[in-house]
């Protein structure tokens, strides 16, 4: 069985930044909007996957990914995709461990959320001082509900 463990905090300042080592450019759909599971189609710069996740806020959830061929991902979207995400992804290196930064772009601009894997939810991680307030809780901040209620819509009713 998959089991991701994670950990989503918001992101505080831009000095971060200075560490990046890796950036990506990613577009993702959602292919069911409600559910026990979320079912996602993700394009990061010329890589498809198709992924399962475990509708649940908190640190473990299920999750199942497979690479799919990129022409495939690109007519799901397009064709099926219901709510989407586009976001730049920045990888930040944390010894053994990699922060991943997503810089929101479209309808949810202007939120940074920081993201940690971790190989159990007992593992120590080093909060850096950009790091803010622990999201990980927070049903609002995963993609599959910004997609369906975006960030710069939070204000309005």
């Amino acid at each position: 069985m998959a089991i991701e463990v994670e950990r989503k905090f918001l992101v505080t300042a831009d000095t971060w930044r200075a560490q990046v080592q890796q950036v990506s450019e990613m577009s993702q759909a959602y292919l069911n909007d409600q559910g026990r599971a979320s079912v996602r189609v993700r394009i990061e710069d010329q890589q498809a996957t198709l992924n399962i996740k475990q509708a649940v806020a908190g640190p473990a959830r299920l999750e199942f990914e497979y690479p799919i061929p990129l022409g495939d991902a690109r007519q799901l979207i397009s064709r099926l995709g219901g709510g989407r995400i586009e976001k730049r992804r920045h990888r930040v290196p944390a010894g053994r461990l990699t922060w991943e930064i997503d810089e929101f772009l479209g309808a949810n601009a202007g939120l940074i959320v920081a993201e940690i894997e971790l190989p159990s939810p007992a593992t120590p991680f080093d909060r850096p001082a950009w790091l803010g307030q622990d999201v990980t809780d927070d049903p609002r901040y995963y993609n599959h509900q910004l997609a369906q209620h975006p960030y710069t819509q939070w204000g309005t009713v």
